[in-house]
């Protein structure tokens, strides 16, 4: 692979993806064009034209690495995929067609299968989140670059979970209870990693689902915030599986593994 500037790369990228978000909530406004996807999940023309937007970029800025994005089948049939993008233009469907706030546009680079950087917008809320590289990840606020802190609001005798539902599975709740969790909140989309990258929460564990594209940027900025991502087992997880299938995942803020580790 031809060498490329990382820091550059995100940089060049964050223009695109607020303008994409200001996209997407037009398109919204104006009422969007829904169908059914093979696999009886909805797509919109919301997410094709985002998709197009920030694909479009991303081929200028990288014209070398290939792109993998929910939305199309492109190099998707690659085999021993190493250095890629995982691109998933909505993610969050339901809360986007649903006029609620939570959907995200998400964009991670993969380098020797492992996250090396990741770009999320969440437009409805107005929170730009990247990354590009180790203790290199910031939210964009008021046009200025805050570097993420995960320890700000920790409290050990408050520990605070997202969940992807209210309806708890036995052994998502048996590991909730190892870590003393006391609170949970609802979230679907990737936002997710990235307020417990910002420490606003604590962790998150999912069972296997979902696919490499939903988690890829928002581990690479939760990685590069200090925090940490495995399976149940405890294994790395790595980028370029077959079909592109999610293991199980525990997601743990920078305080947790202090906290674990004290």
């Amino acid at each position: 692979m031809t060498k490329i500037d990382i820091k550059k790369v995100v940089e060049s990228l964050i223009k695109t993806f607020l303008n994409a978000g200001e996209i997407s909530l037009e398109l919204r406004k104006k009422g969007l064009i829904k169908s059914i996807k093979s696999d009886n999940t909805p797509v919109t023309n919301g997410d094709l034209e985002v998709n197009k937007i920030i694909t479009k970029k991303i081929t200028e800025s990288t014209p070398t690495i290939p792109i993998i994005s929910e939305e199309t089948s492109d190099n998707k049939s690659l085999d021993d995929l190493k250095d890629f993008w995982l691109i998933d233009p909505i993610d969050g469907t339901y809360d986007y067609i649903n006029n609620l706030d939570e959907f995200t546009i998400n964009a991670g680079l993969i380098i020797n299968k492992k996250p090396a950087a990741g770009l999320i917008y969440a437009p409805a809320k107005n929170r730009m989140f990247y990354s590009y590289g180790e203790n290199q990840a910031f939210e964009l606020i008021n046009g200025d670059e805050i570097k993420l802190d995960g320890t700000k609001k920790f409290d050990k005798n408050e520990i605070k979970f997202v969940s992807y539902s209210n309806h708890i599975k036995p052994e998502i709740n048996k590991i909730h209870k190892e870590f003393n969790v006391k609170k949970i909140v609802r979230m679907k989309s990737s936002l997710k990693f990235c307020v417990i990258a910002a420490g606003e929460y604590d962790g998150y564990v999912a069972e296997p689902r979902a696919c490499e594209w939903d988690i890829a940027a928002g581990h690479a900025i939760l990685k590069h915030a200090g925090g940490d991502i495995s399976d149940f087992n405890g294994n790395e997880i790595l980028y370029g599986k077959k079909n592109f299938i999610n293991p199980s995942i525990i997601l743990k803020s920078k305080s947790i593994l202090q906290w674990m580790n004290s």
